[in-house]
């Protein structure tokens, strides 16, 4: 078995980043690799095909690592899957399925099965490749939910996984955060951390290079590289930590378009593919402020859609919604964001909270939405727009179409458009489709790009592969992975007297 962990300082660190990287890596130098993730906590997710043609649910970064890897994504690259409803409950998804909620009192000690079903997850994948870089969550050094671990130093002790961790040094004091994170563990954790990765450096090397020869002398720990901050380096793939930096700007946009900010926004890399266009302005809105002068409205999925349409009330936002649909404004509703876009939202099993909840939508569409426990996962096709396109599905709302014209297994009336289907506008033709409609709404001029949205993520995928060959030690760490970690690596205090 040949494995590496990829853990962190903190969340964001680069973690993803990273084991994107050493896949996209190591699959052009023709090893069979697969990334991996025993739990993702993210409402960002992915539908992959299945055998059975179910279809499974992972986290969007483990199906973007697959695709860097060169393999076809699968539930065991991503075991168990959290996806936030509350600040204190989670919806579970265990190998692709729906596997009931949990309550942040069970996150230590009420997790056995989840924790089984990551372990034989990564046992059978590492079984079927040659290399399985897996990716860490939060930081190895959470010493209060380390007696339920199963995600970083746990599943290291369960695969013996040597293990690298990355700090952000563009956050500041990345030489403290590293030593901390080692010293926070226990001595049979330490001895499973080999060393480090940097990420974002900005400057000099040679103004660096002190602070790395210290961080090695005081932990007896190799550093494996240190990548360099780079525009580009943002992947469709994780959570909503970092949204304000997700905004694609250009001075000379001829369209503008706001995305509404959900507080339980789920799969907003369905904007990703508007931000590519040149020409054309996304940003994310909290208030209401942030829509006006918009020629495109963008209510995104969500994992709470009648608390996040009650968000929107308090705010005001449901009011400028309705008021830039009667201005002849389009308005693109997409899963939970079409639902609200409908007459009514009915929660009979409180599938997403409360048992009975039935609220009116905002009425721009006339379709109905009933939740239920059986969640659909699909991969559809079809076309719109006079346009071939093609998405997923993932939900538990059941849509009922009462009126308006069909559109991307929706409605569609005016100006006014609503799809079950993420990652619909990521197909060129049809993303090109709405723009125009947009434009002409807007009475702007639109001339069609030529820029691919499939070509456009290789490249990033490759640039990524290309800064892993220059800046990190890929032999070393290959090494790594086959070999363990070195014996006799000193154990750090605090952490060598527990």
């Amino acid at each position: 078995m040949s494995a590496l962990l990829v853990a962190g300082t903190t969340s964001d660190a680069g973690k993803t980043i990273v084991t994107t990287a050493l896949c996209r890596a190591y699959a052009r130098r023709g090893i069979a690799v697969a990334p991996f993730k025993a739990q993702n906590m993210s409402n960002n997710s992915m539908v992959c095909a299945t055998p059975d043609g179910r279809g499974a649910e992972i986290g969007r970064a483990q199906w973007i690592q697959a695709v860097a890897a060169r393999v076809e994504p699968e539930a065991a690259m991503n075991p168990v899957l959290l996806k936030p409803g509350g600040d204190r409950r989670s919806h579970v998804v265990v190998m692709g399925r729906p596997g009931g909620t949990i309550d942040s009192k069970d996150f230590v000690g009420g997790r056995t099965h989840l924790r089984d079903a990551a372990y034989a997850a990564f046992d059978d994948l590492t079984a079927r490749h040659e290399l399985v870089v897996v990716e860490g969550a939060g930081s190895p050094a959470e010493i209060n939910l380390r007696a339920g671990d199963y995600v970083n130093m746990g599943l290291a002790q369960h695969g013996r996984v040597p293990t690298v961790v990355v700090g952000d040094i563009d956050r500041g004091g990345v030489f403290a955060a590293l030593f901390g994170t080692v010293a926070l563990l226990s001595a049979a954790d330490q001895a499973l951390v080999a060393g480090f990765v940097v990420n974002k450096f900005r400057g000099d090397l040679d103004l660096l290079r002190p602070g790395l020869d210290e961080i090695r002398a005081l932990t007896g720990r190799d550093v494996y590289g240190v990548l360099p901050w780079h525009p580009d380096l943002w992947l469709d793939s994780e959570d909503a930590l970092d949204l304000a930096g997700r905004r694609v700007s250009d001075d000379e946009a001829r369209l503008r378009v706001a995305v509404v900010r959900l507080p339980r926004i789920s799969n907003f890399t369905d904007v990703d593919a508007l931000g590519i266009e040149p020409g054309v302005d996304v940003t994310f809105a909290s208030d209401a402020r942030g829509l006006a002068g918009a020629d495109l409205v963008v209510l995104p999925g969500t994992r709470a859609t009648l608390e996040d349409l009650a968000w929107m009330r308090a705010r005001g936002l449901d009011r400028a919604v309705l008021d830039h649909a009667a201005a002849g404004r389009p308005v693109l509703g997409i899963c939970g964001g079409f639902q609200m876009l409908g007459t009514r939202i009915a929660d009979p099993d409180g599938v997403e909270g409360v048992v009975g909840a039935d609220e009116p939508g905002l009425g721009l569409l006339d379709v109905t939405t009933t939740f239920g426990e059986d969640k659909v996962l699909r991969l559809p096709t079809g076309s719109a727009l006079g346009a071939d396109a093609h998405g997923y599905e993932i939900h538990h709302g059941r849509i009922a179409r009462h009126g308006g014209e069909e559109f991307l297994g929706g409605a569609r009336t005016g100006a006014v458009f609503g799809t079950m289907w993420h990652g619909s506008l990521e197909g060129d033709p049809l993303r090109r489709a709405l723009l125009a409609e947009v434009a002409a709404a807007a009475g702007a001029a639109y001339e069609p790009s030529e820029v691919s949205f499939a070509d456009l993520r290789e490249r990033r995928l490759d640039l990524l592969g290309d800064l892993a060959e220059e800046h990190l030690d890929l032999d070393a760490l290959l090494d790594l992975a086959t070999s363990g970690a070195p014996a006799g690596l000193p154990a750090l205090e605090p952490g060598a007297s527990r």
